[in-house]
């Protein structure tokens, strides 16, 4: 029997509009990002990688969405090669200061698209 919990979580996702999704995700790389931030601070690598590289994989799976027909999926697309880049940077120097820079874009493209999916929602409510 499936755990209750388990399943409620399973259609929660299934149930998810794609603002919600989106959401989800980028909350994800920051948090992914903030942990792997605090591992270099305490100099444990392989956690701060394996945070690091959880945080690209959505980036790139975020990337790999873009509809190329909209001219802002050309900016977004350079917007994610270049985070990636800067994580990258992070991992490989074991220095936090490409990711500090990059960590505030993140949350104020979050926090753009929290706010254009409100919108959308509202005029289809109303």
């Amino acid at each position: 029997m499936q755990n209750p919990y388990a399943k409620y979580k399973q259609q929660s996702v299934m149930t998810m509009t794609q603002g919600d999704m989106i959401n989800l995700l980028y909350d994800e790389i920051i948090n992914r990002l903030n942990k792997g931030l605090l591992g270099l601070e305490v100099r444990d690598f392989e956690a701060s990688n394996t945070h690091f590289k959880k945080a690209q994989a959505i980036i790139s799976h975020l990337e790999s969405t873009l509809d190329g027909q909209y001219p802002v999926s050309q900016n977004l697309s350079s917007l994610y090669e270049y985070f990636n880049y800067q994580i990258i940077q992070a991992n490989i120097k074991k220095n936090p200061d490409p990711v500090r820079e990059v960590l505030p874009m993140i949350m104020e493209l979050k926090e753009a698209f929290a706010q254009a999916d409100k919108q959308v929602r509202m005029s289809h409510t109303g």
